[in-house]
């Protein structure tokens, strides 16, 4: 396959919102497949964060699914299903459920998180390979302001 040089004059012109759909599922695709041969997927892992108190959960409190699915709604994915990933967990013995449905962490869960934890750096360095901190810095600072520009809530 050849690379097709592109001018920056021809870059400065192309859609921003095509490149960071194809950013968005190539990086997606990269962490997923990263997870799935260390034996955890994605949505298990963001299971674990917000029903633990030394991560996401404000309280380290039970939640349901559908709670979860509301704490998870601005990054979970349409073909994401928490009730099968759940199971998963609970099988494991890294979560566990109540008489109302909450699911809560175990002290498994808790150290499984840790340890999953783990895994993130080495990620993120394999993205990050031949970007510069500086560059990355900019490039997030741009699309920022592409969000703001188009009326959205950068948080």
């Amino acid at each position: 396959m050849t690379t097709q040089q592109v001018s920056d004059a021809e870059l400065a012109g192309q859609p921003a919102a095509y490149w960071t759909g194809v950013a968005y599922e190539a990086l997606i695709a990269y962490t997923r497949a990263q997870q799935a041969e260390k034996g955890y997927t994605q949505p298990q892992f963001w299971l674990l964060r917000n029903l633990s108190a030394n991560d996401i959960s404000p309280d380290g409190e039970g939640m349901t699914l559908p709670e979860l699915r509301e704490a998870m709604a601005s990054y979970i994915r349409p073909e994401d299903d928490l009730a099968a990933e759940a199971e998963v967990l609970l099988k494991r013995g890294w979560l566990t459920r109540d008489a109302d449905h909450r699911l809560w962490l175990t002290e498994e869960g808790e150290q499984a998180r840790v340890n999953l934890a783990r895994n993130a750096p080495a990620i993120r360095a394999a993205l990050h390979e031949g970007i510069d901190d500086t560059d990355y810095v900019t490039t997030l600072r741009v699309l920022q302001q592409l969000i703001r520009n188009a009326g959205g809530t950068v948080a």
